[in-house]
């Protein structure tokens, strides 16, 4: 009966969160041309693929000095999007500490947003100069290749395959994946889920790690509160992802818990652009070594994720060297 009323309780925020807000559009549709299956020649020779990517973390150097929003380069990414008079932006309103909709306010916000508005600030002089557009985790490289927005800020780890379709800031995050269980579960970790339903969303990093666990039955969804509606609805046993996703998860069910088990994996979060636009990634790294040092990436940190995930860790170190 609880988690019946648990259930209603979530679908009733959920209806909330489509129907109200002004910063946020409806998820964005997916390019109408597909992406091309890789063949299984190209897919057969990953070690090449990461030998011409190098270190997946390096991105373009970073804007020295950081221009102010007066002094944009003529002509540049940055200039155009002024003159737009809006970043367009891809990101979740689903997901709980990084990126979901206020039910009250209408706003999305959370840590991934403060990103954004970082951006926005260093090229407006205002941080609200942002057209939100919500997308699933399937559609982050799909709108940024076919430039349906300017950047994403959507809990996107960076790999070798990725750079392959789209270009990365520097990293801005640095998360691991865990399991969320019920809170009477012994598990520590996938091991432990043998034969078990694990929800994990579509074209996700976290989704690719259940391969790594054959015993265990995957379960896709479009996002985390889909799966989060399954695990409640008793359809999934347990759900997979990021530490940050699975805290905002566990926040909103009290018959759940992440498991104390070290994380498994390495996520490091970067913020997705298009490969065409290499000056909005230099110009972005700046803005974040700008967070880095002024201690606005601390006190975003500390608001959105401290009381989840605890003392606030020294920001992540940039990596610069990609080949121009």
């Amino acid at each position: 009966m609880m988690r019946s009323k648990l259930t209603a309780a979530l679908l009733a925020v959920l209806f909330l969160t489509s129907a109200c807000g002004t910063d946020a559009y409806d998820a964005t549709p997916l390019p109408a041309k597909t992406i091309p299956t890789p063949t299984p020649a190209a897919s057969a020779a990953p070690p090449a693929a990461s030998q011409a990517c190098g270190n997946p973390l390096a991105s373009y150097a970073a804007i020295s000095p950081l221009p102010g929003p007066d002094a944009l380069p003529a002509g540049s990414t940055m200039a155009k999007i002024k003159t737009r008079g809006r970043l367009i932006a891809g990101v979740s309103a689903d997901t709980l500490l990084l990126g979901s909709r206020n039910p009250i306010t209408g706003a999305i916000e959370g840590f991934d947003i403060d990103m954004l508005k970082a951006v926005s600030t260093a090229i407006f002089g205002t941080p609200d100069k942002i057209e939100l557009r919500v997308i699933s985790s399937a559609q982050r490289i799909p709108v940024l290749q076919n430039k349906s927005v300017d950047i994403v800020a959507r809990n996107m780890t960076i790999n070798c395959d990725r750079w392959n379709d789209i270009a990365f800031s520097t990293e801005y995050y640095r998360a691991g994946q865990k399991v969320m269980v019920p809170l009477n579960s012994k598990a520590k970790g996938l091991a432990d889920l043998s034969g078990k339903r694990v929800c994990a969303p579509a074209a996700s990093t976290s989704l690719d790690a259940l391969r790594e666990f054959p015993k265990v039955v995957a379960v896709p969804a479009d996002t985390h509160t889909g799966c989060l509606a399954m695990f409640q609805e008793g359809k999934v046993d347990a759900i997979t992802g990021d530490d940050t996703v699975l805290a905002g998860l566990a926040a909103q069910d009290p018959y759940a818990k992440v498991t104390d088990a070290a994380a498994f994996t390495k996520e490091p979060y970067g913020l997705g652009m298009n490969k065409d636009t290499k000056d909005l990634v230099q110009f972005v790294n700046a803005v974040l070594e700008k967070m880095r040092t002024d201690g606005q990436w601390t006190i975003s940190y500390n608001h959105w994720l401290k009381p989840a995930l605890g003392q606030a860790p020294a920001p992540p170190t940039a990596v610069y060297g990609r080949p121009q």
